[in-house]
């Protein structure tokens, strides 16, 4: 701890953003970030506690005090190795991140929290800015082949961690684009596609393979891919939506959230969209179903494509401004937040089941809603009773709706059903702890077995079924180059037996 009342002597700093009559013009990044000197001094904020309740919080275990400290002392490469150590894309969650470990932090009790997520992206992008981030390829191949089937965060995880341990990893990916959906379902102006391409060119030199245009189930068979590899790890996402089930769903004007970010972000790559298939907000009243991260890129996307106005509604009651009594630090607040995208132009309205769609010509022109009131907690559930508000119904002119209202799992058509793995009671696919599925030799993770979640969670996921599968390859008959039994490197301090 290099300055002790340094969260005293310091306020928080964050970076700035364009104007939003600038930054809705393009769909580029817009966070102007905070100085390396600066970030000095909100290094020194750090009070490095005696239980790290950050740490605690962050998925993939991040050993937060310790990069603060040495950002504070202006020691970056060190830096850069206490975060590599744990985090193999610090590049992405400290752009896309909620912020878990802010929300734990000690300081985040009564003051404003140290901000973790500002110096872990400084680290990563001086170290990019240094050349610090070089190709380091192992040293040896262990002589056992992987294939890792989604380009998502756990994907790329897994095979991360898999080529430094000295494995032969090929990544099957559907789309052209590599990436996931931190390439195709995540908007440019959070996470610009030069970020995630620099990282994906970083792994080629280093050993990953990567195959576009390739859906496993399709494309070739499940089976095959099993054939040529010595272990499989299925990283497809939860990529079901979760439908409207009303009268006039079928009407021109709804369409799923994925769809809609998915073919923006196709546009912003030079992709040509027929006419008769584009979905453009432009000129249009729009209402985005759904309260959560997928439902503000939507209006963030709305907004740059020229809406005449945006409106979000969700079917939960508005959260609370500050912690409730049972909601207590270091827990994730459940709270209302206001994205960038919200900031931009947004009316958002809570506590609202859509009841029906109607339009004219088969083209949609009305939602017919109605307000709910939520009864208390169940004590056993966890649940409120929620019923609807005699006499509260209402009619909201539309030109187009957009569903974000979350995800059922994986597709369960194609890859899965050929493999026959085993599904738990929500549809994800079921592993053991060390990531394999019921399947011998293939393993899951990600969304497609935690279900919807974060990138952060995804990138946790990936690491650990990687570890699975060393330990599988570990139980099996040597190769004819067998992996030392002890292997280090810069990039994977963790040592793998």
């Amino acid at each position: 701890m290099g300055k002790i009342l340094g969260f005293l002597d310091f306020d928080r700093k964050d970076p700035t953003k364009e104007p939003i009559d600038v930054r809705l013009k393009h769909w580029n990044e817009f966070v102007q970030r905070v100085s390396d000197d600066e970030l000095k001094y909100q290094g020194a904020r750090c009070m490095d506690c005696g239980i790290p309740f950050c740490h605690w919080m962050c998925p993939v275990n991040n050993v937060i005090p310790e990069f603060n400290d040495l950002v504070y002392r202006g020691c970056w490469r060190e830096a850069l190795e206490w975060l590599l150590s744990t985090n193999d894309f610090p590049e992405f969650t400290g752009r896309i991140c909620p912020k878990l470990c802010e929300n734990s932090c000690v300081l985040n009790i009564n003051e404003e929290p140290v901000s973790i997520c500002n110096i872990e992206l400084a680290i990563i992008e001086h170290a990019y800015r240094e050349g610090w981030m070089e190709p380091e390829p192992p040293a040896y191949r262990s002589g056992h082949t992987v294939a890792v089937i989604g380009s998502g965060p756990s994907g790329l995880a897994c095979a991360n961690q898999l080529n430094q341990a000295g494995h032969t990893v090929t990544v099957y990916e559907k789309s052209p684009y590599l990436g996931g959906l931190l390439a195709l379902g995540i908007p440019d102006f959070k996470l610009e596609p030069e970020n995630i391409e620099r990282r994906i060119e970083l792994m080629q030199k280093e050993g990953v393979l990567f195959k576009t245009h390739t859906q496993v189930g399709k494309d070739i068979s499940a089976d095959d891919v099993r054939d040529r590899h010595d272990a499989v790890v299925l990283c497809g996402g939860a990529e079901q939506p979760r439908d409207l089930q009303v009268e006039g769903r079928e009407l021109d004007g709804v369409y799923f959230a994925m769809e809609y970010l998915t073919q923006q972000n196709l546009l912003n790559r030079g992709v040509q969209i027929p006419t008769a298939q584009l979905i453009t907000a432009e000129g249009k009243r729009v209402i985005v179903l759904g309260g959560g991260d997928t439902g503000a890129d939507c209006v963030g996307t709305a907004n740059r494509q020229g809406a005449a106005s945006v409106k979000q509604f969700e079917l939960l009651p508005r959260p609370p401004a500050e912690r409730s009594p049972d909601n207590p630090w270091p827990e994730w607040a459940l709270i209302e937040r206001t994205s960038s995208s919200h900031e931009e132009g947004c009316i958002r309205d809570y506590s609202i089941s859509t009841k029906r769609l109607s339009g004219a010509n088969g083209t949609l022109k009305r939602l017919h809603a109605v307000r709910l009131n939520f009864g208390p907690k169940d004590p056993n559930s966890g649940r409120r009773e929620m019923k609807e508000i005699p006499g509260t119904e209402f009619v909201e002119n539309v030109d187009m709706v957009i569903l974000a209202m979350g995800f059922l799992g994986p597709v369960k058509a194609g890859m899965l059903a050929e493999l026959g793995v085993e599904l738990d009671a929500r549809g994800n696919v079921t592993t053991d702890e060390q990531r394999m599925t019921s399947v011998p030799g293939v393993f899951a993770a990600g969304d497609m077995r935690r279900g919807q979640s974060l990138v952060v969670w995804a990138i946790n996921e990936g690491r650990t079924a990687a570890q699975g599968v060393n330990a599988y390859f570990q139980a099996l008959p040597p190769k004819e180059s067998p992996a030392p039994k002890y292997v280090e490197n810069r990039r994977n301090q963790e040592t793998w037996e």
